[in-house]
């Protein structure tokens, strides 16, 4: 049984998500795993802090006679046990999980409406205006819609008028 280390996707469309795992070389990409070994998320925008590594774990299964894949190869060269930017890995995992600062919101601003002052005047003339309308019911303008259209078709139905 030929062991290989390689990424297993998950994730969704438009939105990929890698294990790094452990496989027998002969089952499919995402199929059985023996063990996994870290994560490697492309999404994340900082280059340095897409890859989480088991180092000790990756050490015994390269000690063991597992091969990576090319692309692995290139993961473990540089983030793996004694790679080339590991510290830079560790320091962009760090930034990644320090809280956001995210400003305080500002205070609300509150308009209130100017006052007018009315005078004496006035309202009685307001009143006034509003006691000089009559409310509109709806039978009435039912009865207005229906009475034109009546008075329309007995004007063009009869013969001898012009």
């Amino acid at each position: 049984m030929a062991v290989r280390i390689r990424l297993k996707k998950l994730g969704r469309r438009h939105r990929p998500f890698f294990r790094i795992c452990a496989m027998d070389s002969r089952t499919p990409r995402d199929g059985r795993v023996l063990e996994e070994l870290g994560t490697y998320d492309p999404m994340i925008p900082d280059t340095d802090a897409r890859v989480t590594l088991n180092h000790d774990r990756v050490a015994h299964w390269l000690s063991v006679g597992a091969l990576p894949t090319e692309k692995m190869a290139v993961l473990i060269k540089k983030y793996g046990p004694g790679g080339t930017h590991v510290e830079q890995n560790q320091a962009a995992r760090q930034r990644m999980l320090m809280a956001k600062s995210v400003p305080p919101a500002p205070k609300p601003v509150v308009s209130e409406p100017p006052q007018q002052e009315e005078s004496s005047a006035e309202k009685p003339a307001t009143e006034e205006m509003a006691t000089e309308k009559s409310p509109v019911t709806v039978a009435e303008t039912a009865s207005e819609v229906t009475a034109e259209p009546d008075a329309a078709e007995g004007e063009s139905t009869e013969p001898g008028s012009a």
